[in-house]
């Protein structure tokens, strides 16, 4: 072949490689776009399953949210139901104290046979009545629920009738009012009064259980122990000693 035909090929074979590179620079173009699709497409899966996922807990702790407010009004009602419970039996208990006191009062201020001969020197005694107005005033303030006024009234009843046969139910009644106000020393004093001074009392026995509940409020458990093993001791047939026996297991759960 001639120089010129030569020549001729090589000038047709160089002007096609700008022609092949244009070619393999589109291929390659294609291919990064079709990678970076595919890459693209594979993070917006990844974040539309995160937004699923956060929206399936948002919808969970929405749920456990409702569950807990829903557990919470349960237990306030609860609550409620169980604190005005305890507040009927309390003025039921205290309706009972009230009106077996006025039973007991009845029995206490019979009238006693008069003495063949009256003794010359003879202390004089109050005026009856005036007892009974006195009692009476002290017991209605406890009553209607004026603890310090039923306190005061019954401290003057003490103090003016140290000889009445109302005593142990005055003390006791002064004790109450004291448990009331939440002055619970004094409170413990005077229900240990009755049980000391009056043992064989009707209210000896609830005495020595408000004597506990009293000691307890003052923070003193191990007097209050002994106060109710006084009780199971001396009164094991009471309804008071039955209630003692499981505020021993409340108050010493070890203890037999």
């Amino acid at each position: 072949m001639k120089r010129s035909a030569w020549l001729l090929v090589l000038l047709l074979a160089l002007s096609g490689l700008p022609a092949r590179a244009g070619l393999f620079d589109d291929e390659e173009a294609r291919r990064q776009i079709k990678e970076l699709r595919a890459e693209v497409q594979q993070n917006l899966e990844a974040v539309r399953s995160r937004l699923e996922s956060l929206s399936k807990n948002q919808l969970d702790f929405a749920n456990q949210a409702e569950s807990l407010r829903a557990e919470l009004a349960r237990l306030i009602g609860q609550i409620e139901v169980l604190t005005n419970s305890l507040e009927a039996a309390h003025k039921r208990q205290q309706d009972f104290y009230v009106d077996l006191d006025a039973r007991l009062r009845k029995l206490e201020t019979a009238p006693a046979p008069a003495a063949a001969e009256p003794a010359a020197a003879a202390e004089p005694k109050p005026d009856p009545q005036a007892e009974m107005r006195d009692y009476e005033t002290a017991l209605g303030h406890f009553r209607e629920s004026r603890f310090k006024e039923a306190q005061s009234a019954f401290e003057r009843f003490i103090a003016s009738y140290p000889k009445s046969s109302l005593l142990p139910n005055a003390h006791f009644w002064l004790g109450s009012s004291l448990y009331q106000q939440k002055l619970y020393d004094p409170a413990a004093n005077a229900f240990g009064r009755v049980a000391a001074q009056w043992p064989q009392d009707p209210k000896a026995p609830d005495a020595l259980l408000a004597q506990a509940n009293a000691l307890v409020g003052a923070k003193d458990v191990k007097a209050a122990l002994k106060a109710l093993e006084t009780l199971i001791e001396k009164y094991p047939t009471s309804a008071a000693a039955e209630t003692a026996r499981a505020r021993l297991k409340t108050l010493a759960p070890k203890k037999k």
